[in-house]
């Protein structure tokens, strides 16, 4: 079956596609650090990171409903942490509502990286960027292999409606946690497989791809632009606030 929940605008061609993934990886990483480290009381300046991650968005070409279907995604857990922000801090309704706004904006980054960015360029890019290698390879297979799950999922789910899915709701929870049990046993058993396959074949721990990464004039463009933008907002941020 084909899947294509993750990276299914990746092969567009816009500006912001074009662009390097270590690029967009260091400029989204520059962006939720400054979204971060702004003061509460500096307002101002997250209307402009929202301006400025507006603009990215239309440059992109990516349909905005897919962004914002994609951020909207996380938030309920965002908001279930910062809920009791309120009834701890004073100012509580200030900092509960600046917690979901850096939320929020700091995901529209990451969503809008890897919407414009192809998974295998940028985990390439991030092993240039000397990444925890452990790190970058569990993301290689957890993207990978989330598709061969999925798969098993729904064969598990088809041959369960096939056998007139139904009954009271004890009997639905029961059925649905031995197909949870049954999916994590195959899992392993698959992963053991597949770890021996790669072992069989030279794996040393190293991701190999046909990726030819590299830096471009755009890139120096962009990142200076991206740079300058983000201090100018948070001048405007600190004058304004």
């Amino acid at each position: 079956m084909k899947h294509s929940f993750i990276d299914q605008y990746s092969d567009s061609n816009s500006v912001i596609h074009r662009l390097d993934p270590r690029t967009k990886f260091l400029a989204t990483l520059a962006f939720i650090l400054a979204v971060t480290l702004t003061p509460p009381h500096h307002g101002q300046a997250f209307w402009v990171y929202f301006a400025l991650v507006s603009v990215l968005i239309l440059l992109s070409r990516v349909p905005v409903l897919h962004i914002l279907k994609r951020s909207l995604v996380i938030m309920p857990f965002v908001l279930l942490v910062a809920i009791f922000v309120p009834f701890l801090k004073e100012n509580g309704l200030q900092l509960f509502l600046t917690v979901v706004v850096k939320a929020w904006l700091s995901i529209l980054s990451l969503v809008l990286l890897m919407a414009t960015t192809k998974i295998p360029s940028l985990l390439e890019g991030l092993e240039w960027l000397r990444l925890p290698r452990v790190m970058v390879m569990i993301l290689s297979f957890m993207y990978r292999y989330i598709f061969v799950l999925v798969d098993e999922v729904m064969r598990m789910r088809q041959a369960r409606d096939s056998r007139n899915f139904g009954g009271s709701r004890w009997w639905q929870l029961k059925t649905i946690g031995s197909m949870v049990g049954t999916l994590f046993i195959r899992s392993y058993e698959r992963g053991e497989r597949v770890y021996v396959a790669m072992l069989s074949r030279g794996f040393e721990g190293h991701s190999r791809t046909r990726e030819n990464l590299g830096f471009k004039l755009a890139d120096a463009y962009f990142g200076i632009s991206f740079g300058l933008a983000l201090f100018l907002a948070g001048v405007f941020g600190f004058w304004g606030g």
